[in-house]
């Protein structure tokens, strides 16, 4: 039996690096605010998604009218974010049902096609934990900071081959996700597969998409809107 499908919608910081006037998720991309967008691509994909969506506690009123305004119809559960990302994903699993799936999405990643989305929620039926990757093509290089602060090569080889840059949406079998929420922050929880992983859930690695970036610099902002008007869907 194929489980329902949950998205939670992570938006809850304020986005410092943009550096604009609102949250780097209500700024607006082709004429949308890009947190819309995203929720939209989703929703195209699997129009049956039960949306969660995760925003600071002061902007909550703010989305709420802005979606009634724009006529912006879709029933989505919003959630106060926490003190991290990892607290912002436990409050958003309260609202979650064990059977389900539950997809975990960064708000500021609008332009993951429908054709990857739909991929993804295949093959996460089967599966407690799918998580899209992308190879790394930069060179790298590991160093360490002196005492002048200056920075100096340690001569550790890298096999660039072998290292992925780890997307969203990390996929995973919701009563799973819920358990490994329960531990502890760690500062070393850097995405949803780090909680999982350190429970014991062992993760699915899967080709995710180049385009798929997260938006959190104006230069990111000038990359997205290029990357969309070029795109023939």
């Amino acid at each position: 039996m194929e489980r329902k499908k949950f998205l939670v919608v992570t938006a809850g910081g304020m986005g410092t690096r943009m550096g604009g006037p609102v949250p780097k998720q209500f700024m607006e991309l082709e004429g949308k605010p890009i947190l819309r967008l995203t929720i939209e691509r989703f929703l195209e994909a699997e129009p049956d998604l039960q949306v969660i969506t995760v925003l600071p506690e002061t902007h909550i009123s703010t989305w709420r009218q802005y979606c009634l305004q724009a006529d912006f119809r879709c029933p989505q559960r919003l959630v106060k974010g926490g003190f991290t990302r990892f607290h912002s994903v436990k409050n958003a699993l309260e609202f979650v049902p064990d059977g389900a799936l539950v997809a975990v999405h960064d708000g500021v990643r609008p332009l993951l096609s429908i054709a990857k989305i739909q991929e993804l929620f295949s093959v996460a039926q089967t599966v407690p934990a799918l998580i899209p990757v992308m190879p790394v093509t930069d060179t790298l290089k590991v160093l360490e900071k002196k005492a002048d602060g200056t920075l100096a090569a340690t001569g550790e080889p890298i096999d660039r081959s072998r290292i992925f840059g780890a997307q969203t949406p990390q996929i995973f079998y919701s009563e799973g996700l819920k358990q490994a929420y329960t531990q502890g922050f760690d500062t070393l929880f850097t995405d949803d597969a780090s909680v999982a992983e350190r429970y014991g859930i062992p993760l699915t690695f899967i080709e995710g998409e180049r385009f798929n970036i997260k938006i959190t610099t104006p230069e990111d902002l000038i990359l997205a809107k290029a990357i969309i008007q070029s795109r023939p869907e």
